[in-house]
């Protein structure tokens, strides 16, 4: 019976923390539902397993390499962007943690190593004493405002068609038979302001002479 409550006081343990991470540091500012039910089933079904395989003696490598077999794993039909990558990692870890040091007299140490995760991931996901910079590859159809003496009214009409404060923009490949320039714009990230955080990062600008 004490192991049966100590199995549960650890997998309790280990759910709160997976689901305030996920809940109340990662869902708040992504307001992405697509991974919630990944990174909760993999934390759960982690910790089960590697409870199990400790239980039976099957030993720690076992354990380190099936970890690591679901910390690369990769959905080839949608592949995970990187921020959602290392909460996959995070998630997939706390369990590996967790189920090492329930059995042993070292709660104080993984309470406050638990407690460090999401206070770090918090202070990150605020951006306390960081500022983000971003960017976007951008097909512009203006060319000839991409010369080094019209910097400033390339800046002026990326700003007035992208309404994002751009900061600099770097000139790649010329199409002189298409009249197209690929450039990559960048600004301070606006978080999820008019979709911008969540876009793709090919966006095309184009506009037809008959327009003008």
């Amino acid at each position: 019976m004490p192991d049966l409550l100590l199995f549960l006081a650890g997998f309790l343990f280990n759910f709160i923390v997976a689901f305030a991470i996920v809940r109340f540091i990662y869902y708040p500012k992504t307001h992405n539902k697509r991974y919630v039910f990944t990174f909760l089933a993999f934390n759960t079904i982690i910790y089960f397993v590697l409870s199990f395989m400790t239980s039976i003696e099957f030993g720690v490598g076992v354990g380190f390499g099936l970890f690591a077999i679901f910390s690369i794993l990769r959905y080839r039909t949608d592949p995970i962007p990187i921020r959602e990558m290392t909460y996959l990692f995070v998630i997939a870890a706390l369990p590996v943690m967790n189920s090492a040091g329930v059995d042993g007299d070292i709660w104080l140490q993984l309470i406050l190593a638990n407690v460090a995760v999401m206070i770090i991931l918090f202070f990150l996901e605020h951006e306390w004493g960081f500022q983000y910079e971003a960017y976007k590859h951008i097909t512009y159809e203006k060319i000839d405002l991409i010369k080094p003496e019209k910097r400033s009214l390339l800046l002026a009409d990326l700003e007035a068609r992208t309404g994002l404060k751009i900061k600099r923009c770097v000139i790649g490949k010329v199409n002189f038979l298409r009249d197209t320039a690929e450039l990559m714009v960048y600004y301070d990230d606006p978080g999820d302001q008019n979709g911008w955080h969540q876009s793709a990062n090919t966006v095309l600008i184009y506009q037809n002479d008959d327009d003008n």
